[in-house]
């Protein structure tokens, strides 16, 4: 990849296109938004309407978050007031702070794959040799926040409900004061809806919304850099292209999951120059036999990529926990 001039082969790609972007607003906003509304109305008449059209309203909020995602990117529209304006508006519908956001993503797409720079904007990876020279304390908590359950379905509904709520003192002031913007219209926006439709059924379907989408969220931020073959190096080794061709996967998914998670599986490429709107991404792809030659994460193998747990730097791969007594052999052999 280091031989191809990827940066004039994206070129064109990361131009906005308001029509493309005004449509995502549409088809994306618009339809969380009607489905609240039924939502609304279904509660009104059965649980058993209610919770279906909630699991779907997650799993759009996943396409809205894309939005947000590329507003911070300053790619989705051209203007930088539009993105900052729909910026914090989906913020608020996904219930994250748009400059708090922003800052530490921006840290994470500059260290993605350097061992020396984790720790902001990613997700807790240790090497072996960390691991293995921890205390059981920190083996149980690595164990525990490196299970499914808890990445899938604990960590997302802290991460929204809770830590989104409150400013860190480390961040700047105005990235603390979109934290509280977000937070106070976040309780505006349950307080209407509360009054609608009463609050525990509020709560409930915000929840099942939110536990969806996080989930699916977490799902493909997990499988996207911890993958069978992802690339992980220390500062001195590491390439910015390297890391973003070889350590963000290229997540091949059925064309409807492709329109609900915006195109985001095309993660190589968004890596690669984040400035290129998520409705580029695959144009971009299809465009150079150097970007197609990348190999793809199948479905099945982004929910294997769970079991990885380790990286091994011996070996240069994740590996899983039951690989430990392999490596401790081969350390005495």
């Amino acid at each position: 990849m280091t031989q191809t001039p990827w940066k004039q082969l994206v070129a064109a790609y990361q131009q906005p296109r308001r029509a493309s972007a005004v449509w995502q607003l549409v088809n994306s906003v618009g339809s969380y938004l009607v489905l609240w509304c039924a939502l609304a109305w279904a509660v009104t008449v059965s649980w058993w309407l209610a919770l279906p059209l909630a699991v779907l309203a997650g799993a759009l909020l996943v396409r809205v978050f894309i939005i947000f995602h590329d507003c911070g990117h300053g790619s989705f529209f051209a203007s930088k007031r539009a993105n900052d304006f729909w910026g914090l508006v989906t913020g608020v519908l996904t219930f994250t702070p748009y400059d708090h956001w922003r800052g530490k993503h921006a840290i994470h797409h500059g260290t993605t794959g350097n061992l020396d720079k984790r720790g902001v904007g990613d997700v807790w990876t240790m090497t072996v040799r960390e691991y293995e020279s921890s205390g059981w304390w920190r083996r149980l908590c690595y164990r525990v926040m490196r299970n499914p359950i808890v990445l899938l379905g604990v960590i997302p509904l802290l991460m929204f409900v809770v830590e989104h709520r409150v400013p860190n003192r480390r961040s700047n002031a105005r990235e603390q004061r979109s934290v509280w913007v977000t937070t106070f219209s976040v309780l505006a926006m349950g307080t209407v809806a509360s009054l609608l439709i009463g609050f525990l059924p509020y709560l409930i379907l915000q929840l099942t919304i939110l536990a969806v989408a996080g989930a699916i969220g977490v799902w493909l931020f997990y499988s996207q850099h911890q993958f069978d073959e992802a690339y992980w190096q220390r500062n001195e080794e590491w390439d910015f292209e390297d890391a973003a061709i070889r350590g963000s996967a290229f997540l091949r998914l059925p064309r409807v999951l492709q329109w609900f998670t915006g195109n985001i599986g095309y993660h190589h490429i968004h890596h690669l120059n984040s400035r290129i709107p998520n409705y580029n991404l695959q144009g971009c792809h299809d465009s150079h036999p150097a970007f197609q030659g990348v190999k793809p994460l199948t479905l099945w193998g982004s929910l294997r990529a769970f079991s990885l747990k380790l990286w091994d730097e011996a070996s240069g791969e994740l590996i899983r926990f039951r690989d430990l007594a392999r490596i401790r052999n081969r350390s005495f052999a």
